[in-house]
C-alpha cells in the first residue's frame, strides 16, 4: 500500500464522524454515538462489490493503520479521562458514593456473568469457563456520566445532592472497573507481549504483578508531579508541558502491558491521575490531549468499532440473540437496580434513589474499550459488540428523557403547592 492511499479513508471518517457527532448532539445525545453511526455506515460499504471500495477502506493494510491509530484513540481517552479526574469529590459524598459505586458495580458484573454463565452451560453460546463469563459481567460494570452531566447541568441540578453523588460515584466507578478489567486480563494472559516471560502466571503472580505496578506506577508518578511543578512555575502554558504529558502517558501505557501485565488503558489512566489533580496546568494539559484526541484519533477508534463490527449485525443467530437481549437488560438494570439500592441504603428519598440509578446507567466510549479488550483476550464472543452497541443507545437515549421527566413532574408539585 501506498502512504497517500491511507488519506482517503481517514477523510471520509473524520468528515462523516464530524457531521454524525453534530447530529447526534442536536439531538440532545453525546457525540459519540454519531462517530459510532458514521462507523456503521462506512461499513455498510464492504457489501457494495466494488473493488476501488473494498481495497480502499477494508483492504489489509489499511485496516491495520487504522486499528493501531484506533489503538492511540484509546490510551488518550483514557489519559484524558484520569486527568479530568477530580479525587476530591470523593470527599464531599463520603459513604454513599462508595456505597452506590460498589452496588453498581457489583449488581450489574454479578447479573451479566450469571447470563453468561446460564447461556454458556446450556450450550447457547461458547463455553469459554468461568473467566470468560466474568469478563461478560465486568463489561457492564462501566459507566459513563457525560450525558447525564449533561442534563443535570441544563437543569441546574448539578450540584444537588444526587447530582454530587453521581460524579463522585462515578469517579470510583472508573477506578473498580479499570482494576477489574485489569485483574481479568492478567489472569487470562490476554495482555499482548506478556513481557519478561510472565505469561499466563498463576493467580498470585498476576495480584503481585497488578500491586508492583501500582507501586512503581505512584513512585515514578511524584517524581514526574515535582517535574512538573518546576515546569510551570518557569513557563506556564509551555507546550513542553502537554507534550511531556503525552510522553508519559505513552510509556506508562506501554510498560504496564509489556513488563506488568495489566491493560494498556490502565497505565494511560493512572498517568492521567497522577498527573491531573492538583496541578495548575491540568486543564491546560487536558485541553491539549482532548483537541489532538478529538481532532483524529478518538473518531478514528469509535468509527473503527462501527466499521469493524457491522458485519456482526448481520451473523446473530437465534440463539445468540437470546443472550445479547439478555445481555442488554442486565447491563442496563443492573446499574439501575444496583445504584439506586446503594442510594436508597444511604437514606436518599425514593425518587433520588431512582435518579440515581438512571444517572449511573448511561454507558459510552469505556464500555467498548472494555468489549474490545475482552474480545482481544479470546474472552468475549465478538458478536457481542452490537448489543453493547444497543445498550450505549438504549441509556443515552432513555436517561435524558427520564431525568427530566421526573424533575418536571417535581417542579410540577413546587409550583401548585406556592399556588
Amino acid at each position: 500500500m501506498e502512504a497517500f492511499e491511507i488519506l482517503l479513508p481517514l477523510a471520509v471518517i473524520l468528515l462523516l464522524s464530524k457531521l454524525m457527532g453534530l447530529g447526534a448532539h442536536k439531538c440532545g445525545m453525546p457525540a459519540v454515538l454519531g462517530m459510532l453511526v458514521a462507523g456503521i455506515l462506512i461499513g455498510l460499504l464492504r457489501y457494495i462489490p466494488w473493488e476501488f471500495l473494498q481495497e480502499g477502506f477494508f483492504g489489509t493494510d489499511v485496516t491495520n493503520v487504522l486499528s493501531v491509530m484506533s489503538k492511540i484513540g484509546v490510551v488518550l481517552i483514557m489519559f484524558s479521562a484520569g486527568l479530568g479526574t477530580d479525587l476530591k469529590k470523593l470527599k464531599q459524598t463520603g459513604v454513599a458514593s462508595v456505597v452506590i459505586t460498589t452496588l453498581g458495580v457489583v449488581v450489574p458484573m454479578g447479573l451479566g456473568t450469571l447470563v453468561a454463565f446460564l447461556f454458556a452451560r446450556f450450550g447457547l453460546i461458547p463455553d469459554n469457563g468461568i473467566l470468560s463469563d466474568l469478563f461478560y459481567g465486568a463489561i457492564l460494570t462501566a459507566t459513563s456520566v457525560s450525558v447525564t452531566v449533561a442534563v443535570l447541568k441544563e437543569l441546574g441540578r448539578l450540584d444537588s445532592k444526587v447530582g454530587t453523588s453521581i460524579v463522585a460515584a462515578a469517579v470510583i466507578d472508573d477506578v473498580i472497573g479499570i482494576v477489574i478489567l485489569s485483574v481479568l486480563t492478567g489472569f487470562s494472559g490476554g495482555a499482548q507481549g506478556g513481557g519478561w516471560d510472565w505469561s499466563n502466571p498463576g493467580a498470585g503472580l498476576v495480584v503481585i504483578k497488578i500491586v508492583l505496578f501500582f507501586l512503581a506506577a505512584i513512585a515514578v508518578g511524584v517524581g514526574l508531579r515535582k517535574l512538573f511543578d518546576l515546569m510551570e512555575r518557569k513557563a506556564p502554558h509551555n507546550r513542553r508541558v502537554p507534550i511531556i504529558s503525552l510522553a508519559a502517558c505513552f510509556l506508562y501505557a506501554y510498560l504496564a502491558e509489556k513488563v506488568f501485565g495489566v491493560a494498556d488503558i490502565t497505565g494511560a489512566y493512572i498517568a492521567g491521575i497522577l498527573l491531573g489533580g492538583t496541578l495548575s496546568e491540568t486543564p491546560y494539559v487536558e485541553g491539549k490531549v482532548d483537541e489532538m484526541g478529538y481532532l483524529i484519533f478518538s473518531p478514528i477508534f469509535f468509527a473503527f468499532i462501527g466499521m469493524s463490527n457491522i458485519q456482526y449485525f448481520a451473523q446473530i443467530d437465534v440463539k445468540f440473540l437470546g443472550f445479547g437481549i439478555a445481555f442488554v437488560a442486565a447491563g442496563l438494570l443492573g446499574k439501575l437496580i444496583g445504584c439506586g439500592l446503594g442510594a436508597k441504603i444511604c437514606k436518599f428519598s425514593f425518587r433520588d434513589s431512582i435518579r440515581v440509578g438512571l444517572g449511573m446507567m448511561v454507558r459510552a466510549e469505556v464500555v467498548l474499550i472494555c468489549t474490545e479488550k475482552g474480545v482481544d483476550a479470546g474472552l468475549v464472543d465478538a458478536k457481542i459488540y452490537p448489543f453493547v452497541i444497543v445498550i450505549i443507545l438504549l441509556s443515552s437515549i432513555l436517561t435524558p428523557i427520564f431525568m427530566k421527566s421526573s424533575y418536571r413532574r417535581e417542579e410540577k408539585l413546587l409550583q401548585g403547592e406556592e399556588k
